[in-house]
């Protein structure tokens, strides 16, 4: 069944065309995700297809009844709203009711006289049947992390303000969800359990993610824009990278075939007196066409990294019993290490623990509360920050990098002029002159990249990198990273970055407790026990407690529900280890309807597994 069709889309930006006559569409349980370079058009695309922008030519358009949501790369919101106000923003019956209930619970427990209240949203949620909804709610956002539903938007942490955006779209119980960047700035935890989630949803999906990871569990079909070019490949990431590459060498093939016969066809043209009669001039026309055969190999240019680092002594960076604490949390408990030559270090924990605030400290824009910290005489820093540098927007991109240098030492010692290392990193001469305001979000991070790296530092400090950057730009700097001659020290929520880079784990465990942990995320992960595709059983707190209250006479179990209960007690683990062994099988598939089959006997799980729990509860009561 036909969710969406989009047909002969354009869209330009001032002298820019984005995309041109892109057709396509998704069926119900597709879920599909857009990629290619920064710049390329995929968040704007995203958008029209949204209806948040207006297309140039063409037409968009969603079968009659589906409901859409979206996930905005950089959502806003009223800041003296709660998160309450904003999750359950959209006015529907059954979620005004929950938000009511939800809010009501957290007012009984420090004033039991609002029990009376409770009870008549109890009753209308009875009539209106919304308990099981109310189930899905409160696991979601338990799952976010988000308790304090009273707590104001203002007051929130970057993290914080993505998990309460992937709320709003989640609560409204979505056919078609439309992600962009969903993974930036959350906790690996939460991406963990947001991938596992979107596997196993029987919902539409369309979305742009950096994620490698995240790309090859959730998706079953990629859409790739290269060129100006619109390519299709079913299947999940790893499928898709096998047939590009297959595709670009068939492409190779017809480009070098038509080179070869483009010498022949060029002598050709060169004897031919200007006025030629017309019986070669369809001749001359296939001319043109192979020419553009021939040139087409030439425009997919690749970021280049070559810069120099500089040389490290001894002694490079050392922390001697390092204390931080932040109003009363303490960030950072007596911590020491000391940095060796080449080490790559990752550091990994929920937000909020001090992982932003322990860079801060090893570059020294933070001071510890207690502590020593010494740096070798030849340590020079380089510090990419998560939060993007606000750059002059009405400046031009050239004049932004020459505000560091005007020629840059390279890796082989020769030096580069401030224009040639730009196109380097692929802006062109003429976007170069173009203001930075022009440039999408993952260009400005590029730039800000750019402006780091130049430095020539040896001591690298990366403050979530990923975000906004595309996968060839991310292939490329890992390549970089890899055989990066000095320390590197990185904090990222993408994984895969993190496995092919980091030799050991900072693992922020809270109260200041940092483990050093041997190995990449995967190893720490496997170690530790929890798979990232295993779906944690949600809660089951809800009305029962409140239905007991009401039953002021207790009762005892008949035989036969004695006998039910015990049946249940063997029933349930059956269920939940027949829901993981689906699970399992769902991320080691990769043809579609396969999942979607999988999907569905995932679904009919969970759905007898909810109401063989629920009847347990409602049994364990009068046990």
């Amino acid at each position: 069944m036909n969710y969406l069709s989009v047909e002969g889309l354009t869209k330009s930006y001032d002298e820019k065309q984005l995309f041109s006559n892109f057709t396509f569409g998704l069926d119900q349980g597709q879920k599909a995700a857009l990629v290619g370079v920064n710049g390329c058009g995929k968040s704007t695309l995203l958008k029209v297809i949204a209806g948040i922008e207006a297309p140039d030519q063409g037409l968009v358009s969603f079968r009659k009844g589906v409901k859409v949501a979206i996930l905005r790369q950089h959502p806003e919101f009223d800041e003296n709203a709660n998160i309450s106000e904003t999750v359950f923003s959209e006015d529907k019956e059954e979620l005004n009711l929950i938000r009511d209930y939800e809010l009501g619970l957290l007012k009984t427990e420090t004033d039991p006289a609002n029990a009376s209240d409770l009870a008549l949203l109890v009753e209308k949620m009875d009539a209106l049947n919304v308990w099981d909804y109310e189930h899905q709610i409160k696991t979601l956002l338990g799952k976010l992390g988000l308790h304090n539903l009273e707590q104001k938007m203002g007051e929130l942490s970057g993290g914080q303000r993505k998990r309460v955006a992937l709320a709003q779209a989640l609560v409204s119980n979505p056919d078609f969800l439309i992600l962009d960047e969903p993974t930036n700035h959350l906790d690996l935890e939460v991406i963990e359990w947001l991938e596992s989630y979107l596997a196993t949803q029987n919902l539409t999906l369309l979305m742009v993610t950096h994620d490698r990871y995240f790309l090859d569990r959730v998706t079953n079909e990629i859409l790739e824009i290269e060129n100006g070019n619109l390519y299709r490949y079913k299947g999940n990431y790893s499928h898709f990278l096998e047939k590009k590459a297959e595709r670009q060498e068939m492409e190779e093939v017809t480009i070098s075939k038509a080179r070869n016969l483009l010498k022949t066809e060029l002598e050709w043209m060169r004897r031919q007196p200007k006025a030629r009669g017309t019986k070669a001039k369809y001749r001359v026309d296939a001319f043109h066409d192979l020419k553009e055969t021939a040139n087409s190999g030439s425009r997919d240019a690749k970021m280049e990294v070559n810069l120099k680092g500089e040389r490290q002594g001894k002694k490079i960076l050392e922390l001697d019993h390092i204390t931080k604490s932040f109003r009363s949390s303490t960030l950072v408990a007596d911590f020491s290490y000391v940095f060796k030559r080449k080490e790559h270090v990752g550091i990994i924990g929920p937000n909020g623990v001090g992982k932003s605030t322990f860079l801060n400290i090893l570059a020294q824009r933070v001071k510890p509360d207690e502590g020593k910290i010494d740096v070798g005489l030849t340590t020079k820093f380089g510090y990419y920050m998560q939060d993007e540098t606000i750059f002059d927007p009405n400046k031009k991109v050239l004049d932004i990098v020459k505000e560091v240098a005007e020629y840059i030492k390279l890796d082989n010692g020769s030096e580069i002029t401030a224009s040639q290392l730009l196109n380097q990193f692929l802006f062109p001469p003429k976007m170069q002159h173009n203001f930075v305001g022009k440039l999408s979000g993952g260009e400005k991070r590029r730039l800000q990249l750019l402006r780091v790296l130049m430095a020539n530092p040896n001591f690298l400090i990366l403050d979530e990198p990923t975000n906004d950057l595309d996968i060839t730009t991310l292939n490329v700097l890992e390549d970089y990273l890899q055989s990066f001659s000095g320390c590197l020290v990185i904090v990222s929520h993408d994984r895969y970055f993190m496995d092919r880079l980091v030799h050991h784990l900072f693992v922020f465990k809270g109260d200041g407790i940092i483990q050093n942990y041997p190995g990449n995320y995967s190893d720490f992960r496997n170690e530790v026990g929890i798979p990232a595709s295993e779906p944690v059983a949600p809660s089951k707190k809800s009305k029962v407690p409140l239905k007991k209250e009401a039953n002021s006479t207790q009762r005892k179990l008949s035989y036969n529900e004695q006998r039910e209960l015990k049946e249940l007690d063997t029933l349930i683990p059956k269920l939940e280890a027949r829901k993981s062994e689906l699970h399992h099988s769902l991320s080691s598939e990769s043809e579609y309807e396969k999942l979607q089959a999988l999907s569905e006997q995932i679904k009919e799980v969970e759905e007898e597994l909810e109401e063989k729990e629920m009847r347990w509860l409602e049994l364990s009561e009068f046990a």
